[in-house]
């Protein structure tokens, strides 16, 4: 065989290679990091068990599915949120579906607004179980309206309940793992943490704000390598997010029954979130395409990220002007052509 040949051949392989692994990455629904943790990395079941988890935001959503796959590993759960009727909710499925018995779950009614509860609500967690190994930063609240529309109220309660609420409840549980050397420390922020996009100016600020926040305590917590800080970034999920979301009122949310079949369900979310835990990866981005790819394209490519962004925004705030979900109408343009 020549060598001209052999270089001909290698070549191929390279370029077939790259269109596979280009052909993954467009069905891919989580960063590159977290997939390859997925194949090849610790299972939650190996390494979750038996540990203390304290899930906030758990009546609905992301924390409700997580509460439910967290009781099938045989952890001791801690709910939290403000709706405790449907925390009890949840807590009855749990013991239906999962491996818990009562004693097992405890149901702590928690308002992230209300930071002086924050200290004894983790007092009753230790009293409870004696350790907190994960706290899992889950509650939070979502917004849609203009800037220029919305009251400053709004902005007001999305950072007392997104950021400075998180950041409360973390800063009391800390000093507890501080002093065991070991735990972990989940925040569910968003790809608007690590993106922008319009009508969600409030929301965006939060999320950027915990990043900065948790980025920062990791590197403080570095001569403590048993604590884990970890920031869950998901794109689009099945819940009720927009439903509840704050609009140009502080007490008037969109109330939207959109469809929302174009979304990550959020037992794939809850699935991977699981094995980020497992693996103790440090930040993970959770989402279909095409909202996965413009996190890689902001990340790496800012430039082109911003020219697509100027033009999906201007579509997406005339869509929300005609009452169109724009998140739908671009994953199905997407779904249409790629998939």
């Amino acid at each position: 065989m020549s060598w001209d040949l052999l270089l001909w051949l290698l070549a191929l392989c390279a370029l077939l290679s790259l269109v596979v692994q280009l052909l993954r990455f467009l069905r891919a629904d989580g960063d590159l990091t977290l997939l390859w943790a997925e194949w090849q990395g610790r299972r939650p079941e190996w390494e979750l068990t038996d540990m203390v988890v304290w899930v906030t935001g758990a009546s609905s959503g992301i924390g409700e599915e997580l509460a439910y796959q967290l009781s099938k590993l045989g952890v001791s759960l801690v709910l939290s949120s403000r709706r405790v009727h449907e925390l009890e909710r949840v807590k009855r499925r749990c013991l239906e579906n999962g491996n818990l018995k009562g004693k097992d779950i405890l149901i702590l009614p928690l308002d992230l607004t209300n930071r002086s509860s924050h200290e004894m609500a983790t007092k009753a967690v230790l009293q409870e179980f004696g350790k907190i190994d994960i706290l899992v930063n889950n509650g939070g609240v979502s917004q849609r309206s203009l800037c220029v529309d919305t009251s400053l109220d709004v902005y007001k309660e999305l950072i007392e309940v997104n950021y400075l609420g998180t950041v409360s409840l973390t800063k009391c549980v800390l000093p507890h793992m501080i002093e065991r050397k070991q735990g972990k420390i989940v925040t569910v922020t968003s790809l608007l943490g690590v993106i922008s996009a319009p009508l969600s100016a409030g929301y965006c600020a939060s999320k950027h704000a915990l990043q900065g926040f948790f980025n920062t305590l990791r590197i403080e917590l570095a001569t403590y390598p048993g604590i884990v800080v970890s920031n869950i970034c998901p794109g689009p999920v099945q819940s009720n997010i927009v439903k509840n979301a704050l609009t140009e009122e502080v007490t008037k949310t969109t109330g939207s029954n959109a469809d929302q079949s174009h979304k990550m369900a959020a037992s794939r979310c809850v699935q991977l979130m699981l094995i980020s835990m497992a693996n103790d990866l440090k930040e993970v981005w959770i989402a279909d395409q095409p909202f996965l790819l413009m996190a890689y394209l902001w990340q790496y490519m800012p430039t082109w990220a911003w020219w697509i962004t100027d033009k999906l925004g201007k579509k997406r705030i005339e869509n929300f002007k005609n009452g169109v979900d724009a998140d739908s109408s671009y994953f199905k343009i997407w779904k249409t052509k790629y998939q």
